[in-house]
């Protein structure tokens, strides 16, 4: 694979407390054990590094305990990070309550992620064959939307840019939104951040209506359903839903962030989109067995995963594809 994952997004360490339920207001609960990792954009990095691709890092890290904390753990997964530490802040965390039904729920607390100026992004460039993603995380944050977005649209036409707008969306101004969205290249989402920028409907007329009204130089959209697998349309009006795998979660937390890290590696070594839509509802599957955001599978594993799949004839065999104008 000769492109590299330039991850232009916001990592933080994760305080993961499990929990049989969330909870009522006003009350406590004990938590069945704890770990502190790290999180964030991490766990997408870690998805397209475990499966073949080179991942280097251009966002902020802190100068204290988090930000060491994080500059290990990228270490140990082998992704460069291009940027020096932010001299004024720590890195930020966010609190991870994961319930028995496998849900999560979240609190976080921003710190050096949510600062990015242009002077700071001068150490990142790119390469052609290289490959770009942010997330919506980092556009929400006051203090690094505006450089970010200016960064963004003056890549080089042949850099492929991948977003994923994330929970987040609401907090990311239109303008900024609008913007992002029409150098995006892929657009990897679920069905609420969808919703969100292009207006009620299915799957399929959402997918439609991404491309043609908000994401006009996108090679294709991918709608996430969790289980049920995904939704790809093309810019060529062709569209698959890939369906998903049946498996028997036990933490749901960082799946989406797998998904989106398979798929981009696997478009990056020239799979084609709907069989790279499969390969990433595997990794997902397989991620949401094991405990932990950062979780995902390496690339011996998915295709294990798969071919024990077409063998028992499993719901991710069944695919629809089909030319709607």
């Amino acid at each position: 694979m000769s492109g590299r994952l330039v991850h232009i997004g916001s990592a933080v360490v994760d305080y993961v407390y499990r929990i049989d339920a969330l909870p009522a207001p006003g009350t406590e609960k004990t938590a069945s054990s704890f770990a502190q990792v790290a999180g964030g954009g991490f766990n997408m990095m870690v998805a397209a590094s475990r499966t073949g691709m080179k991942v280097v890092f251009g966002g902020q890290l802190g100068s204290g305990p988090n930000g060491d904390f994080l500059r290990a753990a990228f270490a140990a997964e082998g992704i460069e990070t291009l940027t020096p530490p932010s001299p004024a802040m720590d890195s930020g965390n966010c609190v991870a309550m994961i319930s028995s039904d496998a849900e999560r729920t979240f609190v976080s607390w921003p710190g050096a992620e949510s600062i990015l100026t242009l002077d700071m992004m001068a150490p990142v460039a790119v390469a052609p064959g290289d490959w770009v993603f942010t997330s919506g995380y980092t556009l929400s944050y006051a203090g690094s939307r505006d450089a970010l977005t200016d960064w963004i649209e003056a890549l080089p036409a042949n850099i492929p840019f991948v977003f994923d707008p994330t929970p987040v969306i609401s907090d990311i101004p239109r303008p900024v939104l609008s913007r992002v969205l029409a150098r995006t290249a892929w657009l990897s989402c679920n069905a609420a951040e969808a919703a969100e920028i292009a207006g009620q409907g299915d799957v399929e007329s959402l997918a439609a209506r991404l491309l043609a009204a908000h994401c006009p130089q996108a090679a294709g959209v991918v709608i996430r359903s969790a289980a049920k697998g995904c939704h790809v349309r093309l810019a060529d009006g062709t569209a698959q839903t890939v369906a998903g795998f049946k498996v028997d979660a036990i933490d749901t937390n960082g799946a989406g962030d797998t998904h989106i890290g398979a798929f981009v590696s696997a478009l990056a070594r020239s799979v084609q989109p709907f069989e790279a839509a499969r390969y990433a509802n595997a990794a997902a599957a397989i991620s949401v067995t094991r405990h932990g955001g950062s979780s995902a599978p390496s690339h011996a594993e998915i295709q294990t995963f798969l071919s024990q799949a077409a063998a028992t004839g499993a719901p991710g065999q069944n695919q629809k594809a089909h030319q709607t104008a």
